[in-house]
């Protein structure tokens, strides 16, 4: 089992490709991703209406369609490993660190895929402003890269669980409480056509996060793996 940077690398990326081949064949956490944001966005934006919606409320509907339809797959690529029996098999081939390195970089593709279909029809939909839009694309990306690396270690405590559907998002919302809070807030600043510079503390904290979460989720994941 190889030590080094390269080694544990190509290992990583052996998971990956292994979890994208399967996912390719089955779709089931992307559907199911897609099918709960698309359908989501479309009630609640019919619902409301196009206009006359308030920076806040857009934001905060965003996130809460982003959040819900990431609880709705994240965790599948663990629990498949689970229900099919093939976590032996990477427990004897893999080192821990690559097998969460290999479902990081797969769930970041998810959710990736996710948010590129549902942000432009979030702003069709609710006819959100667009004139700030870089910084909205700064913002939403550092919220991918913080729902990903605080619910991949959740995904993987999940899928040892008798009972794994609802308890995924029941676990991941304590932790994922205070991003969702900066995020609503930060994406409300952009939305109301402040500049990129009006939310460097939000920056600097959704930077720290995902810092911090991917570091203690790479620390505790081989305890949960082995369990």
């Amino acid at each position: 089992m190889p030590k080094t940077s390269s080694g544990l690398l190509s290992r990583s990326l052996a998971v990956y490709f292994k979890d994208l081949r399967m996912e390719l064949r089955t779709k089931n956490a992307l559907n199911a991703i897609l099918m709960f944001g698309v359908t989501t966005l479309t009630v609640v934006s019919f619902s409301l209406g196009q206009s006359g919606l308030s920076p806040k409320l857009l934001s905060a509907l965003f996130w809460i369609i982003m959040f819900f339809s990431a609880m709705s797959g994240l965790a599948q690529t663990f629990i498949r490993e689970e229900e099919t029996g093939t976590s032996l098999i990477l427990n004897l081939t893999a080192e821990p660190n690559s097998i969460y390195i290999g479902k990081l970089l797969f769930n970041l593709t998810l959710l990736i895929t996710m948010t590129s279909i549902i942000t432009p029809m979030f702003f069709i939909f609710t006819d959100a402003p667009t004139e700030n839009i870089l910084p909205f694309v700064v913002i939403l990306t550092l919220g991918v890269f913080g729902l990903v690396s605080a619910t991949t270690l959740v995904a993987a405590i999940i899928s040892k669980a008798s009972v794994k559907g609802a308890l995924f998002a029941v676990v991941s919302f304590p932790i994922l409480m205070v991003l969702l809070m900066v995020l609503v807030g930060a994406t409300e600043k952009i939305l109301d056509n402040n500049s990129l510079s009006s939310v460097s503390s939000e920056i600097q904290f959704l930077i720290a996060y995902v810092v911090v979460m991917t570091t203690i989720s790479l620390l505790l994941f081989k305890f949960v793996w082995r369990e």
